[in-house]
């Protein structure tokens, strides 16, 4: 296999989030990522898009998604979920200050991530472009692994019985 035909283990996405407003008492609006982009785009992070009363789009930036050879099998099962997503967390820097922390295509790396505390996590439609990226990588190195369940080692009653007698708790 050339060069050229190696698949990318990592690339780059842009990332599109919405400041939403809130109807409780609580809090004024929520940051949620809802959008990836095939491509970094040439706009500044941060850069809004769009304004209604309800919701404010924002670019929030580029960041890099990388692949890994080990979990291929997970990639999987994220292109044939019937629904392939990005997994983008948001990390505050301040008070309503946001930067994209992770990407990852790994649903299950994805659902950890989703466990932590005080990180935006949310899974967002993976484009059609990077779901053939995903793809490409999983067929050049994909391999399938047989479960084969370990046999169990029969127990040895006679073994306690061989052991070296123990000199704790005796007196010397």
């Amino acid at each position: 296999m050339t060069p050229e035909q190696i698949p990318e283990d990592r690339f780059e996405v842009g990332i599109i989030v919405a400041r939403r407003r809130l109807k409780g008492p609580w809090a004024s609006h929520a940051w949620l990522p809802i959008e990836a982009l095939p491509a970094a785009p040439e706009t500044a992070p941060w850069t809004q898009l769009s304004e209604t009363e309800e919701e404010a789009t924002f670019y929030a930036g580029a960041h890099e998604v990388t692949l890994h050879i080990g979990e291929t099998a997970h990639y999987r099962d994220n292109l044939v979920s019937g629904r392939p997503s990005l997994w983008v967390t948001l990390h505050a820097t301040s008070e309503d200050t946001y930067t994209v922390a992770s990407v990852t295509a790994d649903p299950y790396e994805g659902k950890s991530m989703a466990e932590g505390i005080g990180e935006i996590v949310e899974a967002v439609p993976m484009p059609p472009e990077v779901q053939a990226k995903l793809l490409a990588f999983f067929e050049t190195f994909h391999i399938e692994r047989k479960f084969e369940k370990r046999k169990r080692d029969r127990a040895d009653p006679e073994a306690l019985a061989r052991r070296a007698p123990s000199t704790q708790g005796k007196p010397e």
